[in-house]
């Protein structure tokens, strides 16, 4: 299942993010982790130190790479150069398996115990002015895009603040997105305009309330968001522990927040995967990006790239 974290900037979804993903690891499962924050701490936040969280290798800068390996034999795509950050799978491809070994996971993720963990990148002083993130956060949408994970493999996904998540197709990419949201106006408005921009793709958006105090906060987000609630996290002295640099097994988090995590991962586990609609949404936003501005900058026309009788399917790449 391919899960993504969203919210308002400062909404805690990369301690919530690390937390679940903790959850699942702790619980024997293999989860594969990307950041794709621009402000990267996923990292430290599974347990790495700052020195090595700064030397991990990312996906921004192996983009050749990753297009080189993807394309395959693919005849549609005759170079690395001619593909863009939505250009979709079809027959040649290669298709990767998230707990895989090949030359993408080998140059780009690392592990942390049973958690392996992949980041776009920083956005440095050699990107101001020139540069948007989404260029790194391309490479991650381009590896999901040939990602096919199976029954009881997870991917989670820490994303960009706000609704910079909606400045390319990979809002489209999971199975289920969780909105980490705190019991403020200004957050609640961030749930509301992802919702927004999200109902005409069937994006499954569930919130979960953070920083919860009271019973006040939890009236609060109860009335604002009515059924698209699904639980909430309490403030955490297990979390405020971590953050200043004790680590506790997960096992140790508030009962109250470990009934939250629970919840999701039950949530999760029960949604259905519908490849077809996973690999239609991937052709559309492809050929939305090559129209504004894929084949001016290529060259080429861009969508003769989309093979139109493939679709993703773990039969694929069985075995």
């Amino acid at each position: 299942m391919k899960i993504a974290f969203v919210g308002k900037g400062g909404s805690g979804k990369t301690t919530l993010s690390s937390l679940f993903v903790s959850y699942l690891a702790a619980a024997g499962k293999p989860v594969l982790a990307i950041d794709a924050d621009i402000n990267q701490h996923l990292a430290v936040a599974l347990g790495a130190t700052e020195e090595q969280a700064l030397a991990w290798p990312t996906l921004g800068e192996h983009m050749p790479l990753i297009k080189d390996y993807l394309r395959g034999d693919n005849p549609r795509i005759p170079s690395a150069e001619a593909m863009i950050k939505t250009t979709p799978p079809g027959r040649g491809s290669r298709l990767v398996r998230p707990f895989e070994d090949n030359p993408i996971f080998d140059a780009c993720f690392r592990s942390l115990g049973n958690v392996r963990l992949g980041v776009t990148g920083q956005f440095d002083e050699d990107d101001l002015g020139v540069a948007c993130y989404h260029s790194k956060v391309g490479a991650a949408e381009l590896l999901l895009n040939h990602l096919v994970d199976g029954t009881d493999e997870y991917v989670v996904m820490d994303m960009t603040a706000g609704a910079d998540a909606f400045a390319s197709g990979l809002f489209t990419r999971f199975d289920v997105t969780f909105l980490v949201c705190e019991p403020t106006l200004r957050s609640v408005g961030v749930y509301r305009q992802y919702a927004d921009h999200a109902r005409d793709f069937g994006v499954h958006l569930v919130a979960v309330g953070n920083k919860v105090t009271d019973s006040d906060d939890v009236d609060f987000l109860t009335e604002q968001l009515g059924s698209a609630l699904l639980g909430w996290m309490t403030t955490s002295g297990h979390v405020r522990a971590a953050e200043r640099g004790t680590t506790r097994p997960i096992g140790e988090l508030e009962p109250r927040n470990l009934a939250t995590l629970a919840a999701m991962r039950d949530l999760v586990d029960k949604t259905p995967r519908d490849w077809a609609r996973y690999q239609r949404q991937g052709v559309e936003f492809h050929l939305r990006n090559a129209r504004a501005w894929g084949n001016g900058r290529v060259g080429a026309d861009l969508e003769g790239q989309v093979d139109p009788d493939f679709v993703l399917d773990p039969a694929l790449v069985a075995g």
